[in-house]
């Protein structure tokens, strides 16, 4: 396999030295992930192997590590033409499509097996339905299930309404399902999470093990409460209108390609976040196993949610339902 991507950067460069590359058509991507990391190194394999097979008629340009700005931004430069695509997080998109966020609702899924059997079916249902949107979405990518993190232990809901809880603060639905849980979130942008630990101004996040780590959330927290609290992921979208325009044989590769590169990527996340919750127990975060009464309390709190999503006509009452019959069907079997 390192020999076949070695080869395809070799052809590439080929193409590149020597093709028509006046002819060429380049997509600009923007990632926050950092050059450097497994996903960029993923993903230049696959710009690699786009600029392979199609003969040097299709080039990725990548700008990674946030130098785009934050996903807000991402999808204002694509709507202008200075970007044709990028990865983004579900919940940015949610003001283009409601319904991608269905995935994260609060304590849906209790196991990841759970998620596979739901996502086989439903991720290409959530794609489609972003292309009926004007974005090609090239696959979901596991950001792993999301945890509450604490400087103060949180053993039940009345523990978690004294807590100063960080919430981003561009995403609706988010802000939304918090309220059935009748807490007083604190809205912050992603950058600034750090240092609002740092500060007091916050002492709870949730976010993924992966997540956690990566932005240094862990060394200011003491606590972990064992339960999937949500699933968090993200997405690889390009302009339609600017993938429209390539040929249509070139489309066809850069789809297939794009498609199996980002899952790829879904599958080390998920290796990833395995890692990642190891090392939080070695950092000597404890981790809080609730009791059956509380976390009964707290799933009742959670069933709330998307009846409160539907009735703001965030989510559509027919896709949660389809969603509670495949976790059901599971769940019996």
């Amino acid at each position: 396999m390192a020999l076949y991507h070695r080869l395809c950067l070799a052809l590439a460069l080929a193409v590149i030295l020597t093709g028509p590359t006046a002819q060429a058509a380049r997509l600009k991507l923007a990632t926050l992930s950092p050059d450097g990391s497994a996903w960029m190194e993923r993903m230049r394999e696959g710009a690699a192997e786009v600029a392979a097979k199609t003969g040097g008629r299709v080039q990725l340009k990548y700008y990674p590590g946030g130098v785009m700005g934050n996903d807000d931004a991402v999808l204002r430069k694509m709507r202008i033409g200075q970007l044709q695509g990028g990865t983004v997080m579900a919940g940015s998109l949610s003001e283009i499509y409601p319904d991608i966020e269905i995935y994260s609702l609060p304590m849906k899924f209790r196991s990841l097996p759970e998620v596979d059997h739901v996502r086989k079916t439903m991720d290409p249902l959530l794609l489609d339905a972003l292309s009926q949107k004007g974005l090609i979405a090239f696959g979901i990518a596991e950001g792993g299930f999301a945890y509450i993190l604490s400087q103060k232990p949180i053993r039940n809901l009345a523990d978690l309404r004294q807590r100063k809880m960080w919430i981003p603060d561009d995403d609706p639905n988010v802000l939304e399902g918090v309220k059935a849980f009748e807490l007083k979130p604190i809205p912050l942008a992603v950058s600034d999470v750090l240092a609002g630990l740092q500060t007091g101004l916050i002492d709870t996040v949730t976010t993924s093990p992966i997540g956690a780590v990566a932005l240094q959330w862990h060394t200011r927290v003491n606590y972990l409460l064992d339960v999937p609290f949500m699933y968090i992921y993200a997405l690889l979208v390009a302009d339609q209108k600017a993938f429209l325009r390539l040929p249509s044989e070139d489309q066809t590769v850069v789809r297939e390609v794009l498609t199996r590169m980002f899952a790829d990527i879904d599958r080390r996340n998920r290796e990833d976040n395995i890692k990642a919750m190891t090392a939080l127990r070695h950092q000597g975060i404890e981790f809080i196993t609730p009791s059956p009464e509380a976390l009964a309390e707290l799933r009742n709190h959670s069933d709330k949610v998307p009846r409160r999503l539907v009735a703001a006509g965030r989510f559509s009452p027919r896709l949660v339902e389809v969603l509670d019959n495949h976790l059901n069907a599971f769940r019996r079997r």
